[in-house]
Order: structure tokens, then C-alpha cells, then sequence
């Protein structure tokens, strides 16, 4: 078992591309492989395994095949934090008895496992070496399959794979600076069971106020349902004193005056390019 420590960013082809471009003019940067990649995620038919917070795949790559579980984790300043179980495999197909070393035997049935929805892109790998982390940069591009719907995948992920944690943030707010982003809180998985009929969130539509990570769960919700992104004034005072906290009171103030136009959050994107910028910094402070 180890443990995942990731920054996701979503952001569009265009952005995505100039994204690659900044990344490898650091002088830190390492191209690194691109890879074709077939990801099939599996649940019961009763969605057991989203219940329990949890995501079990297989994913192809040429001829390599590695089957994962993954648990949800938490949310810690800006980074997804999860425990991750991975295991090489012959084929396509699942192999059960390897689940047996993890906690997942003690709550299903496994042999109810089936196909949910598949994740399928185009990963470029760029690594950072830099004296305090080394960092891998994901560039995926694709489509999420399922419930009969596809939806276009456009992400930046950076991983920390050994070094301080802070790194992450560090280089994830310089990306921010220079092209619009989006800090999305949905992994992949979670935009398939959407799609699948199986995850239905709710957004907030109350005006109790949110705490930093509150807010950006419900923005994150409101990319993934598609919906216009409304918040009472009195629901977002805690977020407004940590983005003055931050020093992004300007954007944050761009960011207001548009929730009053009802606007998705590709729309709030071209609204407020530094909304990802925003968003890291909310997130750096713990609140």
C-alpha cells in the first residue's frame, strides 16, 4: 500500500497546451514517456464500492496491464491525499484474490464486481527535479465513458513523489499564474459514476456559511453537474477573509461580481482566468 499525494487541475485544450509549453521551458523539466491509456472501472451493480468510498480499475497501457484500488482520502491544502493499492497483471481481466490483502474483501461481495465506466486518454509525463521534491506532472487528454454519455477529460496533475509536500502547491500556483485552470476536487472516477447514473451529487443551495474547503467542494460540484454557480453573500464571508488572508482580494472580488451573472464554471473560467490562482491560494490556507 502507499499513499497519493496530488494536485488536479482542470483546464482547457487550449490552456492545456500552453500549459505543456511553460512546464517543459522550466529548467527543472524532464520530457517523459507519453502513453496511451484504457482505464476500466468496475462496481457491483448496487454501486457497493462507490458507497464505500472507493475506486477499483484496471488500466492497459500497450501491453501492460496494473490493477488498482484506490480509497477517496481526504483533502488537505489543495492536495488529494488517498491510500492506493497497486498490482501488475497478465491480462485484462480482474484478479480477485488480490483484493484479499486490502479492506475492501470485509465490506462486498467481490464477485459481484462488473463493469462501470472507462476513463480513456493520452497521458504526457513531465517530471520536476527540484532540490526540495520531485514531482510528476500527468498532461492527460480524452474522454470519460459512461451511462452511454462521453465527457471530454482535460487535466494537470502534478504527484509528489518523494520530497516536501509544499512543492506541489509551489508549482501548481506558478502553472495558475500563467494559464487559466480550474482546481477540480472530482477525480476521474467520480465523473464516471456520474455519468453512469451512479454518483448524484447536490450543490449547496442554502446560506449557511462555508468554510475554504466547503466552497471549493461546491465549486467542484458545480463542474461536474454542469450547474450555474450561485452563492448567497453571507454563505461566503470565512472565504472572502481567507482570500484577503492570501492577498487575492482582487480576485476574489472579480470572482463575486460573476457569481451574480449565474455563470457555469467554464464560463466563470474566461470570466476570472485567475480563478485557479484564487482557488491555491484559498486552499493554502487551511481554512
Amino acid at each position: 500500500m502507499a499513499t497519493e499525494l496530488e494536485i488536479k487541475l482542470t483546464l482547457s485544450p487550449e490552456a492545456q497546451a500552453r500549459a505543456v509549453d511553460w512546464l517543459l521551458a522550466q529548467p527543472q523539466a524532464t520530457q517523459g514517456p507519453r502513453k496511451e491509456l484504457v482505464n476500466r472501472y468496475y462496481d457491483t451493480a448496487d454501486a457497493a464500492l462507490n458507497r464505500a468510498r472507493a475506486a477499483l480499475r484496471v488500466r492497459q497501457a500497450s501491453d501492460r496491464y496494473i490493477q488498482t484500488l484506490k480509497t477517496q482520502g481526504e483533502f488537505v491544502e489543495g492536495a488529494h491525499r488517498r491510500q492506493e493499492w497497486e498490482w501488475p497483471l497478465s491480462g485484462p481481466e480482474l484478479d480477485l484474490s488480490l483484493l484479499d490483502q486490502t479492506p475492501l474483501s470485509d465490506h462486498l461481495d467481490l464477485t459481484q464486481l462488473q463493469l462501470a465506466f472507462e476513463t480513456n486518454f493520452t497521458r504526457q509525463v513531465i517530471m520536476l527535479h527540484t532540490t526540495e521534491a520531485v514531482i510528476e506532472v500527468a498532461v492527460d487528454s480524452g474522454e470519460v465513458v459512461g451511462g452511454g454519455q462521453v465527457r471530454p477529460l482535460h487535466e494537470v496533475e502534478f504527484e509528489l513523489k518523494e520530497g516536501q509536500s509544499e512543492a506541489l502547491m509551489v508549482w501548481s500556483r506558478a502553472l495558475a499564474r500563467e494559464v487559466p485552470v480550474f482546481l477540480n476536487l472530482v477525480s476521474k472516477a467520480e465523473q464516471g459514476y456520474h455519468l453512469a447514473g451512479i454518483y448524484q451529487p447536490e450543490c449547496f443551495d442554502g446560506d449557511e456559511a462555508l468554510s475554504v474547503t466547503g466552497f471549493l467542494h461546491q465549486l467542484s460540484l458545480a463542474w461536474l453537474l454542469q450547474e450555474p454557480v450561485t452563492f448567497a453573500d453571507r454563505a461566503l464571508v470565512q472565504v472572502g477573509q481567507a482570500a484577503t488572508q492570501g492577498g487575492t482580494q482582487a480576485i476574489w472580488e472579480k470572482l463575486q461580481s460573476a457569481f451574480a451573472d449565474g455563470l457555469t464554471v467554464p464560463d466563470l473560467v474566461q470570466r476570472v482566468p485567475r480563478l485557479g490562482e484564487l482557488q491555491l491560494a484559498l486552499a493554502s490556507t487551511k481554512g
